[in-house]
């Protein structure tokens, strides 16, 4: 894909705009690519579990790579995977990326050795920031003998030359997409569409065994697979950035979390769709589908969007009809013009009544081109 976006042939009133500058102001985001061999060992955790999302691109390399690990390791792996999501800790490897995400994922060894004592070393900074959990702590302390297991027994088998051979494009890539984003100013526009203030720095981390996960850790940094080409990786950076899009403990998602709780579709959509894709509570639906809104307008002005119905038809099995919804509403707000605190702009949408069903489906079925009475499943 170029950096030119998709077009449906119909989309109404809701067209995506074409934004031209003749002057572009200073740029405010800064970029950094890396790459990182201990988040790579964390994400292989997918494939070598066995997880249906991960083996369509990682079979050979599960086939590869697990017979050097003893037996007990290997079935160990499965095991802890299924626990983790059952605990609702979920997905492993995205999951202790987060938690390993302060300056500890530099390669295997800084994994066992920031395991050796976590409450010192992992704690503090996990504490500190939005995705702290204190059940998802318990857990993972739990956990913590066997991971450690794990890791030294793929430590032992060498992954790092294992890694290396997968990886080989890595450098180059890191140095293509240094120089590519250089082009592209998502900070502004977060700043701009949430009322927030941004670190300029964005930190883009490529992976080998991460599909098809992009995944947000804390800070300003993100993890994605070494070759989605540098479309895919700004609308990474427009969307994992905006983790929380606001606070889901405030008056405005609280507000709208008691409305969308009598919604006939929305719940049902949490309870009954495959939670493989995650997003198995009400308040972490409404999270990311604010987040997917406020992304599409970023990507739309930057040039890089994908059609939003095309997008929201392909994704996650159809389930994002609340993200459709939010970026009809912003559209009609002509939210990518004004901007503002989109706090304040949740709370105001549902005093106002816009996230009642009858209007909030109404609106999703014109973004997504869906009948109002078939938005979900898709049939």
């Amino acid at each position: 894909m170029d950096r030119r976006f998709f077009l449906a042939a119909s989309l109404g009133s809701f067209a995506i705009p074409s934004l031209a500058y003749a002057q572009r102001p200073p740029m405010r985001t800064r970029w950094k690519v890396r790459a990182s061999e201990g988040f790579d060992a964390l994400a292989f955790l997918g494939p070598l579990a066995g997880g249906e999302l991960y083996l369509p691109y990682y079979q050979a390399d599960v086939d590869a790579f697990a017979p050097r690990l003893a037996a007990a390791v290997r079935a160990d792996v499965p095991a802890l995977a299924q626990e983790a999501e059952r605990s609702g800790f979920g997905l492993l490897g995205p999951n202790l990326s987060v938690l390993f995400s302060n300056g500890a994922d530099g390669d295997l060894g800084s994994l066992i050795a920031n395991m050796s004592a976590p409450e010192a070393r992992l704690l503090p900074a996990y504490r500190a920031s939005p995705y702290w959990n204190e059940k998802d702590w318990r857990w993972f302390m739990a956990a913590v003998p066997r991971l450690r297991t794990v890791f030294e027994a793929m430590q032992a088998a060498d992954f790092a030359a294992f890694r290396d051979e997968r990886a080989g494009g890595i450098a180059r890539r890191i140095a293509e997409l240094d120089r590519d984003l250089a082009d592209y100013d998502v900070i502004r526009w977060h700043e701009k569409l949430t009322g927030r203030v941004f670190d300029p720095l964005i930190e883009v981390v490529l992976l080998q065994f991460c599909k098809p996960h992009g995944i947000k850790v804390q800070g300003q940094t993100f993890l994605q697979a070494a070759d989605w080409n540098t479309p895919t990786t700004v609308r990474n950076a427009a969307h994992e950035m905006l983790h929380p899009p606001v606070p889901m403990d405030g008056a405005a998602a609280q507000a709208a979390l008691a409305v969308l709780a009598r919604d006939p579709l929305i719940p049902r959509i949490v309870a009954d769709h495959d939670p493989k894709w995650g997003y198995t509570t009400l308040e972490g639906l409404l999270s990311e589908d604010i987040a997917q809104a406020l992304d599409q307008l970023i990507a739309e002005a930057l040039g890089v969007a994908r059609n939003p119905a095309d997008r929201w038809r392909k994704a996650d099995d159809g389930i994002h009809v609340l993200a459709g919804a939010i970026y009809g509403i912003l559209r009609r707000d002509r939210w990518i013009d004004t901007g503002g605190s989109i706090e304040d702009w949740l709370a105001d949408a549902v005093r106002g009544g816009r996230f009642a069903p009858g209007h909030l489906h109404a609106v999703a079925a014109q973004v997504l081109e869906r009948l109002v009475t078939g938005l979900w499943p898709l049939a």
